[in-house]
């Protein structure tokens, strides 16, 4: 979803427990880390980093990392997940639209489906090949559109709308012409790669459901948005079941997983 500033941002990152679905979806982070080809010599930078999935990634591969995020219960949700797995790194609350960190500061540049909720995302383009030195390595992971996530933001965006009719929503970041567009020259041999995200989930499509309903973030907004009217609420526990139950692949009753696609962008910013 899209919000209309960092304190928007902030409120509704702050709802549920969005770390209940990072860890279910982790292994994302791992492949954003491995396809950036993050070694122990790079500096790296993780904006918007949440609950630090990419972060925690490239400091376990013995990089210098650095993860920041706008939402300060994120932040202490990634650093107990971090201490846990013995890994040390530095958090800084930061915009990713005003990043607080000098030009050319990272060797590599991380967003892991996270850049892509920035509202001005023209300004948080340029922020991402700012901080990354020329020559470095731009690696983003986001929702696309057409894949099960942006299917689901466009169920939760009926019920709420957040943004106005024909403005860029998130997963425009998995549109690969939108991407070279917001980069434009700032950035050079830039490549695009549609790849899917696994997430084994051995619940039931009601248990899918109320899992997310209550951890995660823009979920848990779209309920909170449709208030108490009792028609609205029904109306959307029926359409999240359908979706749940749609993309649930398996056998009913388990093992089962969901698939959701994501574009992966590497990049360089120019000199």
């Amino acid at each position: 979803m899209i919000f209309d500033g960092v304190d928007a941002a902030r409120r509704t990152w702050s709802l549920g427990d969005d770390s209940v679905i990072a860890r279910l979806l982790v292994g994302l982070g791992v492949d954003l880390v491995r396809a950036a080809g993050v070694t122990p010599v790079h500096r790296v930078l993780d904006v918007a980093a949440g609950n630090g999935n990419a972060a925690i990634a490239a400091a376990e591969a013995g990089a210098d990392v650095t993860a920041s995020d706008v939402t300060p219960a994120l932040i202490e949700h990634g650093r107990a997940e971090a201490a846990r797995r013995g890994v040390g790194m530095e958090w800084q609350w930061a915009d990713a639209e005003n990043l607080p960190f000098a030009d050319d500061e990272f060797d590599v540049v991380l967003s892991c489906i996270g850049v892509m909720f920035a509202p001005d995302q023209a300004a948080a383009a340029r922020e991402l090949c700012r901080v990354c030195r020329p020559g470095g390595t731009l690696a983003l992971a986001s929702w696309t559109a057409d894949g099960a996530m942006g299917r689901l933001f466009a169920l939760l965006e009926r019920y709420a709308p957040t943004r106005e009719p024909g403005a860029a929503g998130p997963t425009a970041w998995g549109d690969p012409a939108h991407v070279r567009a917001l980069f434009g020259d700032r950035a050079t041999r830039l490549s695009t790669h549609r790849r899917t995200a696994r997430l084994d989930f051995t619940g039931s499509p009601a248990q899918w459901c109320a899992l997310h309903r209550d951890a995660f973030a823009p979920v848990v907004e779209t309920y909170e948005r449709l208030g108490d009217d009792p028609r609205a609420i029904a109306a959307l526990d029926g359409e999240l079941l359908r979706f749940a139950t749609s993309e649930y692949l398996g056998t009913l009753g388990g093992p089962g997983r969901y698939e959701f696609e994501y574009l992966l962008v590497l990049a360089q910013p120019a000199g």
